[in-house]
């Protein structure tokens, strides 16, 4: 019994010395491993900081040695002319984007990625930075690409037919449609909360409650942005029932009930939506005679501080009547703009260059709003470079530098992608309307 024991446990301690010694071999071959990994990871690491900073420094060249003049025309976004063939209305000053209308449409997708090509090849052809293009495709009443896309119900029937899951599938082939089209951007989706003081004028437009425009909001800009659509949401920090188009909105609320007014932007503007378009409300608790567009303390303190978003500002359209009618001419509305941190100012006429002279002449007497004309260049700038407009490419000498990019796929190729976006659209549609 006893001579049994100790021959147990003499196995027992030979297998232990064994097991001891393969987990020495083995502890041997993995740190040998995690040293070649370990290596093989630094030089990754450092190969990566070192093209970023080629980078940066390419992106530092290009804005030091832009002129003052295409800074400036760079944050702006206005209108244009046709749908066939692109022709300026200002050959001198192209801006940052267009902004297309239904009449900027044509009726087949083979002519709108024509025209759009247009825009892009003309840019290139006359050496100026290509213009990002931009289109209100909300959904419902405001659906540009009625004419030609798949169907896009407004956001409240959206949120109140469709799962989560399958409204980030509608708008991720909307998404498609449009970058075969040849869009960048979607000036979309709203994220205000609906209530009783502006539900008339969104009028569908909103998701609905808090929760309701966190879960579809988030996934509508998720869908844009990931299918290399830039999503700009929109009107912060609100709005009321009073059309801005035609009267100023006023905004009275507690400074308690306003924080919770903006949460949703709050929370939105953190899943990195290219852009974010501001309001031209006046609120009662902060800044009350200034609308929200020219407040340095909604501007910047809370969308670009408090809130950390990184992206491109937006004014509205500066022409609304909620400013002509209230004391703010189009050159003086562009100043106050960029001084409260706006980076693009949208104008719906087709013409910059009233207020873009405005600005080049205080830039050249002020150092420090030619420092945020500077900044707002360089939001433009790391947008088009998201976006493939710009792109980092090796000059003659193998120096990075930045560039523009043509138009990088065939027509016939990108009808076929927007065909097949847009049959895939109408199929999930069909699903729930």
């Amino acid at each position: 019994m006893k001579r049994n024991f100790f021959i147990s446990l003499l196995a027992l301690f030979t297998i232990s010395i064994s097991l001891m010694s393969c987990g020495r071999i083995h502890d041997s071959v993995y740190d040998k491993r995690e040293k070649v990994l370990h290596r093989f990871s630094s030089s990754l690491n450092s190969r990566l900081e070192e093209l970023n900073n080629q980078k940066e420094k390419a992106l530092e060249k290009y804005i030091k040695e832009t002129s003052l003049h295409d800074k400036v025309c760079q944050l702006f976004i206005e209108n244009l002319e046709g749908n066939k063939v692109f022709v300026p209305v200002e050959k001198d000053y192209i801006p940052g984007g267009y902004l297309f209308f239904s009449y900027n449409l044509a009726d087949t997708a083979e002519d709108i990625i024509k025209f759009t090509d247009s825009i892009r090849n003309y840019s290139i052809k006359k050496d100026v930075i290509p213009p990002f293009l931009a289109i209100d495709q909300e959904g419902g009443f405001v659906n540009r690409l009625r004419v030609v896309s798949g169907p896009l119900p407004s956001a409240k029937r959206i949120s109140t037919k469709m799962p989560v899951e399958d409204a980030y599938k509608l708008y991720s082939t909307q998404a498609r449609e449009m970058k075969a089209l040849g869009f960048n951007m979607n000036i979309a989706p709203v994220v205000e909360v609906q209530t009783p003081e502006n539900e008339k004028f969104l009028d569908g437009r909103s998701f609905g409650s808090f929760v309701d425009v966190r879960k579809y909001g988030t996934a509508c800009v998720n869908a844009f942005e990931n299918k290399g659509i830039g999503a700009v949401i929109k009107h912060f920090p609100g709005n009321t029932n009073t059309d801005p188009h035609t009267g100023l909105p006023e905004i009275d609320l507690s400074i308690e009930k306003m924080e919770e007014a903006v949460k949703s932007f709050k929370v939105i503007s953190n899943i990195f939506p290219s852009g974010v378009l501001m309001s031209h409300a006046r609120t009662s608790c902060i800044e009350k005679d200034v609308p929200a567009c020219f407040s340095h303390v909604w501007v910047t303190k809370k969308l670009r501080e408090e809130f950390d978003f990184e992206g491109i500002i937006f004014s509205d359209d500066i022409f609304m009547g909620a400013l002509a009618s209230n004391g703010y001419p189009p050159e003086e509305a562009a100043v106050k703009a960029i001084e409260a941190g706006i980076n693009c100012i949208m104008i719906s006429e087709k013409r910059i260059s009233g207020p873009a002279k405005v600005l080049i002449a205080k830039a050249k007497k002020d150092s420090a709003f030619a420092s945020k004309i500077d900044e707002s260049f360089r939001k433009i700038l790391q947008y088009k470079l998201k976006a493939h407009i710009l792109s980092y490419e090796n000059d003659e000498l193998g120096n990075i530098v930045v560039k523009a990019l043509p138009p990088m796929e065939s027509i016939d190729f990108r009808l076929e992608s927007f065909n097949k976006a847009r049959e895939e659209n109408i199929d999930i549609y069909q699903t729930y309307f």
